[in-house]
């Protein structure tokens, strides 16, 4: 039976108590190559390029803060305030333990926050950097995933499937389903197909539409992944659906209502600079009154 060996050192090196990790890197990279994303739709769209660093800081601190708070609470709520050693180490994120349903929540509430900030002075808001920030994360999480296979972590059932993984620094002895790579990839391909919309369809789409496609089918895979996904906590044993499953479940509802909504207000997707405005109202200047 063809199966993958999977023994990865999920370090780079180790100097000390120093050491260095492929999940970090990966982790980095995510915010650095968003950054990169982010320069190009502010370039296209005449937002000021001065907003991209405090846009980083937001995102990154939104992100760490809300995964480590998601873990804790989420998944282990007994063990995080039960006792004072547990409490601390809802502070140390470096212990293992992030959760990509209270990032998604962290960041929704680091959004708003910048969106009132910002938005205003600059005409943009709370859903049009939601449309783009949507893009940035597919890639983003399909970086964080390959971090979570680098240490043999968050894998799936026993499989006969040929490309099977047998996870051997977890003490496997039987091929599981690498379903970290199944979701990089279902990530990798939905953060294309919403790049190229926005890249050829801006002018035909409504603010809203990004965000809700990315919530229905981003949570809508993670839902199914979740069937062959192993229990990361004792009490998943005994549910009908794991705790993933149903942390997915309103983000997929709540992506069907921002659908609903982009298409009854049909605002444009674009930033659209009144004082650019000129002669006839285009679609653009429609959609926002002018």
């Amino acid at each position: 039976m063809l199966v993958v060996n999977w023994h990865m050192n999920p370090e780079i090196f180790h100097i000390g108590t120093l050491s260095l990790r492929w999940y970090s890197v990966l982790f980095v990279s995510g915010f650095i190559l968003g950054w990169f994303i982010f320069k190009w739709f502010f370039k296209r769209e005449g937002v000021p390029q001065t907003l991209l660093d405090p846009l980083l800081y937001t995102l990154l601190i939104g992100t760490i803060v809300g995964a480590r708070l998601g873990h804790c609470l989420f998944y282990q709520p007994d063990y995080y305030l039960g006792s004072w050693q547990g409490f601390w180490e809802i502070f140390m994120p470096w212990k293992g333990g992030l959760a990509s349903h209270g990032g998604t929540i962290a960041l929704f509430i680091a959004m708003w926050w910048f969106a009132r900030h910002y938005g205003r002075r600059y005409d943009f808001d709370f859903l049009w950097i939601l449309d783009r920030l949507c893009i940035a994360v597919c890639f983003a999480g399909a970086l964080i995933r390959l971090g979570n296979l680098c240490n043999s972590e968050i894998y799936g059932d026993v499989t006969s499937l040929p490309w099977g993984f047998i996870f051997e620094l977890r003490g496997e002895t039987l091929p599981k389903h690498p379903t970290q790579l199944y979701e990089a990839l279902s990530y990798t391909v939905l953060g294309i197909v919403l790049m190229l919309l926005y890249k050829y369809r801006l002018d035909k789409m409504y603010r809203g539409t990004f965000i809700g496609v990315f919530f229905i089918v981003l949570f809508g895979m993670r839902f199914l992944i979740e069937f062959i996904k192993e229990p990361q906590v004792g009490f998943e044993e005994n549910m009908l659906l794991n705790m993933g499953q149903l942390l997915s479940i309103p983000f997929i509802l709540l992506g069907v209502g921002l659908l609903v909504y982009s298409f009854i207000k049909k605002q444009p997707a674009a930033i659209v600079h009144p004082a650019k405005v000129k002669g006839n109202p285009t679609h653009y200047a429609k959609g926002l009154g002018v």
